[in-house]
């Protein structure tokens, strides 16, 4: 997705409605140049922040060093993270699970590093309900839209891949949004999911 600077205070409300009441263990997966970090509550224990994508990763460490909680940024992608087997009490997926290559293979990890009982925070832009916003955003996937911004896929059914993943959805919000990119406003969805167990 597009990984410019926090442009809006309604984005940095996002995602601090992302993050709050997080606690213990977090990975966050394709963390991008570290637009979260800030807005960690205090009571995460740490956070392991995985970023394939050298320049930001390089920007994501120099955000980590002002954060509120301890931030580990490292190499990774979302379908091999570096992580043991139930070893966190959260994941953040936010704004990334348009541009993996393969959801299913990058819920999957998440539901592995995740703990019984752990909860996926998500925050993703989703394929529009109505017909003809659909079928714009699915033409320009198939088009150009992947080739000028890192991969990402306008028209992706997030929501449902979570679940298809084996994850339960808790809370869910839907609601229009301009992240700051050039396209026109597109649906987003905000919430949380637990995985079985």
């Amino acid at each position: 997705m597009w990984m410019g600077r926090r442009r809006s205070r309604t984005e940095d409300e996002h995602r601090r409605h992302l993050l709050e009441g997080l606690s213990g263990a977090v990975i966050e997966v394709g963390a991008g140049n570290g637009l979260n970090f800030s807005l960690y509550p205090e009571t995460v224990e740490k956070v392991l922040a995985v970023e394939p994508e050298p320049l930001l990763r390089k920007t994501a460490i120099e955000e980590a060093k002002d954060a509120p909680v301890e931030i580990e940024v490292v190499d990774g992608l979302a379908s091999a993270l570096p992580a043991a087997d139930a070893s966190h009490d959260a994941a953040i997926a936010s704004l990334v699970l348009c541009s993996v290559p393969d959801q299913a293979k990058a819920l999957a990890e998440l539901r592995r590093v995740l703990k019984p009982g752990g909860e996926l925070r998500f925050y993703e832009h989703v394929v529009a309900h109505k017909a003809l916003p659909a079928r714009l955003q699915r033409v320009a996937d198939a088009t150009f839209w992947p080739r000028v911004a890192g991969g990402c896929h306008l028209a992706r059914d997030t929501g449902a891949a979570i679940e298809q993943a084996g994850f339960t959805i808790m809370r869910s919000e839907r609601f229009p949004f301009t992240p700051g990119a050039p396209v026109p406003s597109i649906p987003h969805i905000l919430g949380i999911a637990r995985p079985p167990g």
